[in-house]
């Protein structure tokens, strides 16, 4: 018998990847997604699909939301606002799009009576972690961005309904993921930044940040290595690479993949790219490899390849 799942945000970045792969291994698959951030053009090639159904909606419509999640057996929480500098704006982005919506998905999860989710999380939880890398029990957890406070404020609510109405569920703390299709952030940024003037290019920060990047291949890898291996009421884990690249290295990739030579780099200045910026990070990903997993790319191969994908 094929599994039902539920993906929210199933037409961004990481959602379309893990829709994919989803079924691939012969899942139905439903994706639920508002396309404020998500893309038709990501999940168009399964249109056709008879395991496949795309629903546009909002998942703030909480009767429309609890149809059509009834019968999952499963369901991905991927939906959210994914740009952490947009909460130094709208300081109300993040808690609509990220609390409110998580605590909508729960209560339809309630109402239903369905009982597995999995959510992805952030290493922004973790704030300016003293302890590098970082594991999954360090604390206290103090986030720097509303980004990752509302990030956290999910964790919480997951983990609370869980113990109160018997859920369980898998949250992920993402380090930077990227690959093919993705949205936003300093690959992209950068190339942006290139195409408009390739002799000279501006990094945030005094470009000393250094941080974990993983391909979406692996977060995608290791979110369903950890649901098929771990069955704790709430299962937590870090998912990143073991290694770190610096935004400076990452401007050197970059002009190099597309063929410029003699860029002048030029940094904003300080120690970090925004507010709310974290200038280190690297988690500790033991936990998932006690379990079996292993990364295939490490940080400056992944780098590599998204910048390939998205020139």
């Amino acid at each position: 018998m094929k599994n039902k799942i539920a993906v929210t945000g199933g037409a961004g970045f990481i959602g379309s990847h893990l829709v994919d792969e989803l079924l691939s291994r012969g899942n139905e698959v439903t994706v639920i997604d508002n396309l404020s951030s998500g893309r038709m053009e990501f999940i168009e090639p399964h249109m056709k699909n008879r395991d496949f159904k795309f629903v546009k909606l909002d998942i703030h419509d909480l009767e429309n939301l609890k149809k059509e999640i009834a019968g999952a057996d499963m369901i991905y929480h991927l939906a959210a606002n994914p740009d952490v500098r947009l909460g130094a704006e709208n300081t109300k982005i993040h808690l609509n799009e990220n609390i409110i919506a998580t605590y909508n998905v729960l209560e339809t999860m309630r109402m239903s009576m369905r009982q597995k989710i999995a959510f992805t999380s952030t290493s922004t939880v973790y704030g300016e972690a003293t302890v590098i890398p970082t594991p999954e029990n360090y604390g206290p957890l103090i986030p720097i961005s509303l980004y990752g406070a509302s990030k956290l404020a999910c964790e919480a609510l997951i983990t609370s309904y869980c113990h109160t109405f018997d859920m369980k569920s898998w949250i992920f703390r993402f380090a930077n993921i990227v690959g093919p299709r993705g949205t936003h952030g300093i690959i992209i940024d950068l190339i942006n930044k290139l195409r408009k003037d390739p002799r000279s290019l501006e990094i945030l920060g005094d470009g000393q940040q250094r941080k974990s990047y993983l391909h979406v291949s692996d977060c995608v890898d290791a979110i369903l290595f950890a649901v098929d291996n771990s069955n704790d009421m709430a299962n937590i884990f870090n998912i990143g690479s073991n290694d770190t690249i610096n935004a400076t290295e990452i401007g050197e990739l970059i002009t190099e993949k597309m063929g410029l030579g003699n860029v002048k780099f030029n940094y904003t200045g300080g120690s970090r790219g925004w507010k709310g910026d974290v200038p280190r990070m690297l988690l500790s990903i033991e936990k998932l490899e006690s379990l079996g997993w292993r990364p295939h790319y490490d940080s400056r191969n992944s780098i590599i390849d998204a910048a390939r994908s998205l020139l």
